[in-house]
């Protein structure tokens, strides 16, 4: 699983990576949820949730690279969560494209609770069953008081219908946010159940990305797990 723990599998061993194509959709929206590049507790295989980490001199590597292909696709504009190591992605590619970029907590990732500062290992041991939960990927609260999906996916709807309700026909959004965030915003997008989605998307890798495009009956996944 991507994102919370497993962020650091995610960055070493991303499931089902594609190359990325330059699109071409005239008219129709495209949305590009990016999850943030590497930091130190990715790489340790550490929970982060909504701990403030930098990222790593190679997450700063990633992100530039991830700007540079991101340009090609043209976007109006970037929004990221405000935590820092996806805030700094999103500025990279804000900075590559020329556009604006704005901050909104509304994109964090989920909050692991106590959980946050463990190693997999860790949890393991001291949270048994909740583990067990976790990998037959039910939805619950995760480390005693954070949050669950479902959690996240209140406040990851508001903000994308905000997003939406903004982002003229024909225009590009990216949202630099992390990876359990970003299945959410997908499942969100594409609506489907967030059960479903959990269990049929791979997690991203570190400045990997998935291409939503708006099609005439709704959206639709075009690219997943993209990287430079």
């Amino acid at each position: 699983m991507s994102g919370e723990a497993s962020a650091s599998t995610a960055a070493t061993t991303p499931t089902a990576a594609t190359t990325s194509t330059t699109p071409r959709t005239s008219g129709r929206r495209r949305v590009i949820v990016l999850r943030h590049g590497q930091t130190d507790d990715n790489a340790r295989g550490v929970w982060q949730g909504q701990v403030d980490s930098d990222l790593s001199s190679l997450g700063r590597e990633q992100a530039r690279d991830a700007a540079g292909a991101l340009a090609a696709y043209a976007p109006s504009v970037v929004v990221a969560s405000d935590l820092k190591r996806a805030a700094e992605t999103g500025a990279e590619v804000a900075r590559a494209c020329g556009v604006p970029i704005s901050y909104d907590a509304r994109w964090r990732e989920i909050h692991v609770g106590q959980w946050a500062g463990m190693t997999t290992e860790q949890v393991s041991s001291e949270f048994p069953e909740e583990r067990l939960r976790h990998l037959r990927g039910e939805d619950f609260v995760r480390g005693v008081d954070g949050e669950s999906l479902s959690d996240v996916a209140q406040r990851v709807r508001a903000a994308l219908d905000d997003l939406l309700d903004s982002l003229p026909p024909g225009q590009t959004a990216v949202v630099a946010t992390h990876g359990v965030t970003g299945r959410v915003v997908i499942a969100e997008l594409v609506d489907l159940d967030r059960l479903t989605a959990w269990r049929v998307l791979g997690g991203f890798g570190n400045c990997h990305w998935a291409e939503v495009v708006e099609a005439e009956n709704g959206w639709r996944i075009q690219t997943w797990n993209a990287s430079a």
